[in-house]
Order: C-alpha cells, then structure tokens, then sequence
C-alpha cells in the first residue's frame, strides 16, 4: 500500500486569522491527505523543527499579515541548513501577484493566493505526488 502524502500546515509570526488554514487543512484531510497544524505564533525555526521531526512531504505556509517575503524564504533556507531541502515548501494567503515570482526564485514551489479554490492545492499536491517528485 502506498504511503500517504504527509502535509504540515503553519501560521508564520503574528498571523492569527485560522479561517483559510483551517479550511485548507479540513481540504486536505478529505482528500486522503495526512495534515498537521502547527498551530498559531510560529517562528521559521520552529516550522522546519517540526517538519523535520514529523516527517513530512510537504510544508504549507499561510500569512495574511504581509510578512511573507521575510518568512517563507527562512522556511526554505532553515529546512535546506538542516538537510531536508527536499521537501515542497508552498505558500498562501494575501500575497500580492508581483511577489509570486521573487518567493519562487528563493526556493518556494508554488504560491496559492487569496481566492484559490483548495481543489486546485489538492491536485498540485496530487499531481507533485503522483509523478513521483515526492513520492519514495
């Protein structure tokens, strides 16, 4: 049987609005997806220790408070200091559309701005799954 695609979802600094993430984390779960939610307050460092220490496949990083081109990056430089560069690190929130290519160009692979249907996230995910980019 093959292993599920484990995603961590996290709310980078003082972002406290939970509605997207949650609405995406419950999107993910229905889908067959194994979701875990690093809670609110979470600094890069904590978010690369815990997507180290559970394993997973996948970072989603959420920020609706306008420090995205600060923290997304220290989430991908953090992750590929400690040896787990390999894992698909992508974004959403309110990102402005000319900051969509710079976050790609510092390592992120996709960036979901306000409005995205989740279906759309569930078949990136799907679709980087399948073709075997993250599977083992």
């Amino acid at each position: 049987m093959p292993r599920t695609l484990r995603v961590l979802v996290a709310k980078l600094g003082l972002d406290a609005h939970t509605i997207g993430v949650t609405v995406l984390a419950r999107a993910l779960r229905d889908a067959g997806m194994e979701v875990i939610y690093s809670g609110l307050r979470q600094t890069p460092e904590m978010v690369a220790n815990t997507a180290i220490q559970e394993d997973v496949d996948v970072v989603g990083l959420s920020s609706l408070s306008g420090a995205h081109m600060k923290h997304f990056p220290q989430v991908v430089e953090l992750l590929a200091a400690k040896g787990a560069g390999e894992k698909l690190v992508i974004g959403g929130g309110v990102i402005p559309d000319e900051d969509v290519s710079a976050l790609k160009e510092k390592g992120m692979a996709e960036i979901f701005t306000m409005g995205t249907d989740t279906r759309d996230v569930v078949k990136y995910l799907d679709t980087w799954w399948a073709d075997g980019d993250g599977a083992p």
